[in-house]
């Protein structure tokens, strides 16, 4: 081993990360932890539908089930509101650029956060909540990799009327809710873009929206294609692996689709694509 060599393996590194600010170690911490949370919590229907692609025990208790559709919904219910809030965020942007601060200040932009998490913990809660007073017998089978509300609904031997009339309220309240804001935002975008009479300035109005649309029109196409699913048993296929894309996929895309909104990730894109054309 050359001397090159023995320093490569014997070297070590310190990171300093913020140790230049030592009071703000442990709030960071908790911060960071927090966001850490929240993205493995949101992607928790993901683990148990590898692990059943690969043991022959693909049971599931009850209660794990109710907690896993909790989870599962509330961060389903979440994600379309903060998209809706992020559609006014982009129409206020656009639209009044010189009264955004004043429009989207950080304690109403904190409000709107928190409040569509709240949002999405009281559907969760209510729905799970009438989810536990289902009565079962005997071995039930769900047709799909997660425990999907409809599923229970369709396997308990209770009356479910209120159930799915809770399923219907919420679940419409929420998309025609949601889509309107969205609809209504982009309308107002148009229209102020359209009246530009500069191209650069037209330009950089679209790729501001550019991202966010990616993601409103995969999570809600894909929400809104479920609705027109006929229900019959030949549809099952069809809607597991078209839920696949608002469960597993989304969440995988979403750092990527906004990552591209950076420049720096922009260039860096063009420069591989570049490198890759004229390597080949």
């Amino acid at each position: 081993m050359t001397l090159s060599e023995k320093n490569k393996t014997g070297t070590r590194f310190t990171l300093l990360g913020f140790s230049d600010y030592p009071e703000l170690q442990l709030p960071l911490f908790l911060i960071f932890l927090a966001i850490y949370s929240v993205t493995v919590v949101g992607n928790i229907v993901a683990p148990k539908a590898l692990v059943n692609l690969v043991v022959e025990d693909r049971t599931i208790s009850f209660q794990e089930c109710v907690v896993q559709f909790f989870f599962f919904c509330t961060f389903v219910v979440t994600e379309s509101f903060l998209l809706a809030v992020m559609a006014y965020d982009r129409f206020v942007a656009i639209c009044n650029p010189l009264l955004y601060t004043v429009a989207m200040s950080q304690i109403l932009c904190a409000m709107l956060v928190v409040g569509s998490y709240a949002w999405g913990v009281v559907c969760s809660l209510i729905l799970s909540c009438s989810a536990i007073k289902l009565s079962f017998q005997g071995f039930n089978t769900i047709n799909h990799f997660f425990c999907e509300f409809s599923s229970l609904l369709s396997l308990s031997c209770s009356d479910t009327h209120v159930n799915q009339l809770l399923l219907f309220v919420f679940a419409t309240f929420n998309e025609v809710s949601t889509l309107l804001i969205i609809l209504t935002s982009y309308a107002f975008i148009l229209v102020t873009v359209l009246k530009m009479h500069s191209a650069s300035g037209r330009h950089k109005a679209f790729s501001t929206c550019a991202s966010h649309l990616t993601a409103i029109t995969i999570f809600h196409g894909t929400i809104l294609f479920l609705y027109c699913v006929p229900n019959y048993e030949n549809s099952r296929h069809t809607v597991k692996v078209v839920s696949v894309f608002y469960t597993v996929v989304i969440p995988m895309l979403n750092p990527l689709i906004y990552s591209l909104r950076n420049k720096d990730v922009k260039d860096t894109v063009s420069k591989l694509m570049d490198t890759k054309i004229f390597s080949g």
